[in-house]
């Protein structure tokens, strides 16, 4: 089969690494295609995976981002007509799920984002099937278009399809200039200019109130913060200047969380990723928190605090009892992690699915 796949994210970048890597040694033809955003573009360099640049980053405005949407629906348009795939794959691509539409292509979607309110009632009424984590109820998904029987759950959290053979590299310590023997706090940034945190008033990034207070109350702690845009690196650079370290270019995520002490996460995805790797996590969320997060939470992985005071006291106190704390996250995990399927198997096989049904309409 010759298969589209669409990138738009950091996590998709990685999902999509397995996910191609799997198709194509079952004798798949995947096109990949992205967009002109600093953080995916980047990563995938750093990874290795070829694709098309198709369109770009739309930024914090609704007005542009919806002319960049449709001019890249137009240029996505020819590059799936040219490449003239039997089934495409997307993470609720806007741009992918209308030109699949529109060319009569099935469109698979694949999404653990309900809260995204807006890329959902675009994507999930014209995708032939939606993949989903298993802990995200069928309601949250129904309401937008899609029929039950349509929905395929998987019992595992995504990042965990690049994380369960994962293996850190060290050389990230020396890139940042970090000295493991100290304390490391490593703060990711908010997904600011998504359209669902469009309209909350919100600065560049809501962590430095946060980050001040720990730099304050914390000693001897070396602290790192992973903007996700020009903007935050900006401001965060102008703030603190050589008090924080700031990851300036895209780096290996997972790699610096495995040396972290403590993270603290304004999104989802590392906030799940540092879980899953058993460092004591926090979250300072600036809206709701979604259905991961709320799991995460409610299974007491996850803290979920605002206040930078409370934050401070948290973090300092996780740091006077580390080791013991770490044990208990990564017994939880342990527990969590047993029972996991593996998602990419699940996409794959109802890709196929699709795949040999198309065939047999084609045949007929």
């Amino acid at each position: 089969m010759k298969i589209a796949l669409d990138i738009l994210t950091p996590k998709q970048c990685m999902f999509s690494l397995k996910l191609s890597e799997q198709l194509e040694c079952r004798g798949h033809k995947v096109l990949k295609t992205t967009r002109k955003y600093r953080e995916v573009n980047q990563l995938l360099e750093l990874k290795g995976i070829k694709v098309e640049v198709v369109g770009e980053h739309g930024g914090g405005n609704l007005a542009n981002k919806l002319r960049t949407s449709a001019q890249r629906i137009l240029e996505l348009s020819t590059v799936i007509e040219d490449f003239s795939p039997d089934i495409a794959i997307s993470f609720s691509s806007p741009e992918m799920a209308r030109v699949s539409f529109g060319l009569g292509i099935p469109h698979v979607s694949i999404n653990d984002s309900p809260h995204a309110v807006a890329v959902a009632r675009l994507t999930i009424p014209l995708s032939r099937k939606l993949m989903t984590p298993k802990i995200i109820p069928k309601g949250a998904w129904t309401k937008f278009g899609i029929s039950s029987s349509d929905i395929v759950q998987y019992n595992a959290l995504d990042p965990w399809v690049w994380l369960k053979d994962f293996k850190p590299d060290r050389q990230i310590l020396s890139n940042l200039v970090l000295d493991d023997s100290k304390p490391i706090v490593t703060f990711r940034t908010e997904e600011s200019f998504a359209s669902y945190l469009l309209g909350e008033d919100l600065p560049e990034t809501t962590m430095v109130p946060l980050i001040k207070q720990v730099l304050e109350k914390t000693k001897d702690v070396q602290v790192v913060v992973v903007p996700r845009y020009e903007e935050q690196i900006k401001a965060l650079h102008r703030i603190f200047k050589d008090k924080i370290i700031v990851c300036n270019t895209t780096i290996d995520g997972p790699s610096l969380l495995h040396y972290t002490s403590v993270f603290v996460g304004g999104g989802g995805t590392m906030t799940t990723e540092s879980t899953l790797l058993g460092v004591p996590t926090f979250s300072c969320y600036p809206n709701k928190p979604f259905e991961i997060l709320k799991y995460l939470v409610k299974n007491k992985l996850v803290t979920l605090v605002k206040n930078p005071k409370q934050l401070s006291r948290k973090i300092t106190c996780t740091l006077e009892d580390l080791e013991n704390i770490k044990k208990m996250q990564i017994k939880k995990i342990q527990t969590m992690i047993k029972n996991f399927e593996d998602p990419i198997e699940k996409i794959v096989t109802e890709v196929e699915k699709i795949g040999f049904r198309q065939d047999l309409r084609v045949n007929c």
